[in-house]
């Protein structure tokens, strides 16, 4: 009977308990809490970081609204939009950044999984090359989900305007609806694809660029093969990957959820007390005062999401522990790192003897006389 997605739990989870618990290292923690988080393990894995929308700060009236409003009448617009503009600008550039920083530490995730000792600075160096490689798929990747949301919805829309549904929608309600119904399915029906797609890649296609140096489509052309020959093995490995996520998602939706009751209590009144000393100092909302505001934000932020990795690290050891184990039962160069060979027994060289020396001859015995 081949190896199941329901057999490859056990050993991951034994996996992730050796690594993590015998010895418990809070360094090996700390590493791969870095390592999961940049490498976007905590949004495919299954982990969940809380809403913080929902979340508000409690207001007392006279405060930060009275504060806000004779402060920003004075600026010059054209402040605000140098400042999107140089917002969006960084963001764009960061994405790309974070998204380069992603590729790498992906492999770098897999080489600490597979070791089970994480080491940032020397898998770096080596992992660029696979790296890269990884940066340019997700970059393509990315571009092609975009062009296709775009072109979906941009037909119909097109066309409903073109009919003129849209000046006049309550005369066209029927088409209207059925129109956004059947675009809601075919959406969904691409994300769907599109997160499997990246999903198997990350999985499965990575593990080969690590051992082999291979191309993303080398090796996307080496696992079509193996999913043709075994449509109900991988399927069911996305079906179980599925559940998994929604429990593990649950588990760490509910501690984050309580975590962030806890912090953002202090943080609420350090913000609001930090706008009553900035209304009592006189300070305004001006360019420096608005970016201070959003540095203070991104660096809340970051704190949060660390934490909240730090918490999620048996998940980000888990999920990958989990993919490497299903996918040694069918790649003979994952399973022979996996499973390596015990070491040939010492055996002790024979010992050879001394060579034959003739005995000693008596002595000569001296003349008589």
């Amino acid at each position: 009977m081949p190896f199941s997605a329901v057999d490859a739990i056990s050993p991951a989870f034994e996996h992730t308990k050796r690594q993590l618990l015998q010895p418990f290292r809070f360094g090996q923690w700390t590493r791969l809490a870095v390592v999961g988080l940049l490498a976007g393990e905590l949004g495919s894995g299954g982990c969940h970081v809380p809403n913080l929308s929902n979340l508000k700060i409690p207001e007392r009236p006279g405060t930060t609204e009275h504060f806000l409003a004779p402060s920003l009448g004075g600026i010059d617009p054209m402040l605000f939009v140098g400042l999107i503009v140089v917002l969006i600008a960084t963001a764009f550039v960061l994405s790309i950044v974070l998204m380069y920083v992603s590729s790498v530490m992906r492999f770098i995730l897999f080489d600490s999984v597979l070791a089970k000792e994480c080491h940032i600075r020397q898998s770096w160096g080596r992992r660029q090359g696979p790296g890269w490689g990884y940066f340019v798929w997700k970059l393509l990747y990315t571009l092609a989900v975009l062009g296709a949301t775009i072109v979906l919805v941009g037909i119909p829309v097109g066309f409903a305007f073109a009919m003129g549904w849209l000046s006049e929608p309550k005369e066209h309600l029927v088409p209207l609806v059925l129109g956004g119904i059947a675009l809601f399915f075919v959406l969904a029906i691409l994300v769907i694809t599109m997160a499997v797609i990246y999903v198997l890649t990350k999985d499965f296609v990575v593990p080969q660029m690590a051992l082999e140096d291979l191309g993303v489509m080398e090796g996307w052309s080496r696992l079509w093969a193996m999913m043709k020959a075994e449509k109900g093995g991988y399927a069911g490995y996305v079906g179980m990957k599925i559940v998994l996520a929604l429990v593990v998602a649950i588990l760490l939706g509910i501690v984050g959820f309580i975590f962030a009751l806890i912090i953002l209590i202090p943080a609420a009144g350090l913000t609001v007390g930090a706008v009553l000393a900035g209304k009592a100092a006189g300070l305004a909302w001006t360019v420096s005062t608005i970016t201070l505001a959003i540095v203070a934000g991104c660096v809340f932020l970051a704190i949060f999401l660390y934490v909240m990795a730090l918490i999620s690290v048996p998940a980000i050891v888990f999920f990958p522990a989990y993919s490497m184990y299903f996918f040694a039962a069918r790649y003979p160069a994952l399973s022979a790192a996996l499973y390596p060979a015990p070491p040939a027994p010492q055996i002790p060289p024979r010992a050879t003897p001394p060579p034959y020396e003739p005995p000693p001859l008596p002595p000569t015995p001296e003349p008589i006389g």
